[in-house]
């Protein structure tokens, strides 16, 4: 089969489920309400962008000292949603989980070298570009995968092994690809990732496994807390920096951000199609998804706390495009529709009018 696979246990509601609450229409038809939120954040992502960009000072008040709580309350939104033996399915099928690790932690930081490089990045926004492309997948990439129909257990698998293995990968990326350009301190910025990152997280698995009732209870609530968190990490950096994302170097910005993105989407879906991994189509989306789209809210923290306010701009820019590319992707793949399909659709309206 090649790849992890939707699953579901007796019990209390797995990883696999997100803990998705149903309604029922005036039609009697079922209301995926998660679903539905998670369509919404393409467009909250937007606005928030638009409103720390024209009015700074919704968002101006949030200082750096607030970043890594925001942070640490998006991580609870994982942990409350882990059990244990959800990571049990990766060692069962490891191939799919290896594939998105590579494409995650080998291609993508090289992917952020060369984007930086080739479009020559401004030496006040590179070390944050690559520090972004360093980080582990976002949580994000699990909606995404969720409305693609792709393989969402693998998508939250990825997503937590990359997350948890963070603390000690990313730095010492952060060291090979940057540490000439920008001191970076390897233990300390590890520390960081463990106090923002991984106590979250084993909050959550703990909160999951020994207050169930709780959890029950606060899950529902948990996309709408995650999606406020959110919000704050990516409005706050766009206000305190506008002057230099709304200048000609910030604007110049947007390309290479935009083309790290779009080129990690397309070779994490091709990546697993290569000969020697053989993955199915569910598998290549999925990891399309999470490579495309990575924790920028982490690399906002950290380029902030390591390496300086500046580098906090190309991840809050990476946020907006990779959530607005990441989630219409997403959505696109989960109508049934085929990136192929776009050239064929291209092709016949010209046929049409020839």
């Amino acid at each position: 089969m090649g790849r992890v696979g939707i699953y579901k246990r007796e019990g209390n509601v797995s990883l696999a489920s997100f803990g998705i609450k149903f309604k029922k229409d005036k039609f009697g038809k079922k209301v995926d309400l998660t679903k539905s939120l998670s369509q919404m954040l393409p467009y909250i992502v937007t606005a928030t962008a638009a409103s720390a960009l024209i009015q700074p000072a919704s968002f101006a008040w949030v200082r750096k000292e607030y970043y890594a709580p925001a942070l640490g309350g998006i991580m609870l939104s994982i942990g409350i949603q882990l059990s244990v033996s959800d990571f049990a399915i990766a060692f069962r099928r490891p191939l799919p989980v290896l594939v998105g690790y590579i494409a995650q932690y080998m291609v993508k930081p090289v992917l952020g070298l060369l984007v930086a490089t080739a479009f020559n990045v401004p030496s006040a926004f590179a070390a944050g570009l690559i520090l972004t492309s360093c980080v582990a997948g976002a949580q994000l990439s699990s909606y995404a995968a969720f409305l693609s129909e792709g393989d969402t257990a693998l998508a939250i698998i990825l997503t937590s092994i990359t997350t948890i293995t963070s603390v000690f990968v990313t730095p010492l990326l952060t060291r090979l690809f940057i540490g000439s350009v920008v001191p970076v301190d390897v233990i300390a910025m590890g520390y960081s990732i463990l106090q923002v990152v991984i106590f979250p997280i084993m909050l959550g698995l703990a909160l999951n496994t020994y207050a169930k009732a709780f959890v029950n209870k606060a899950r529902q609530f948990m996309p709408l807390v995650a999606m406020v968190c959110t919000s704050l990490c990516i409005g706050s950096p766009l206000a305190l920096n506008r002057s230099q994302i709304v200048s000609i170097e910030g604007f110049k910005l947007l390309f290479p951000v935009l083309a790290f993105h779009t080129s990690a989407f397309i070779l994490g879906y091709w990546l697993p199609r290569l000969p020697w991994w053989r993955q199915d189509e569910k598998v290549s989306k999925t990891i399309s998804l999470c490579t495309g789209m990575q924790s920028s809210t982490l690399a906002m923290l950290l380029a902030t706390q390591f390496l300086g306010g500046s580098h906090a701009v190309p991840p809050a820019c990476s946020v907006v495009v990779m959530a607005v590319v990441g989630l219409s992707l997403g959505s696109f793949w989960g109508k049934g529709n085929r990136v192929r399909d776009l050239g064929n659709s291209f092709y016949t309206r010209n046929e049409a009018y020839t």
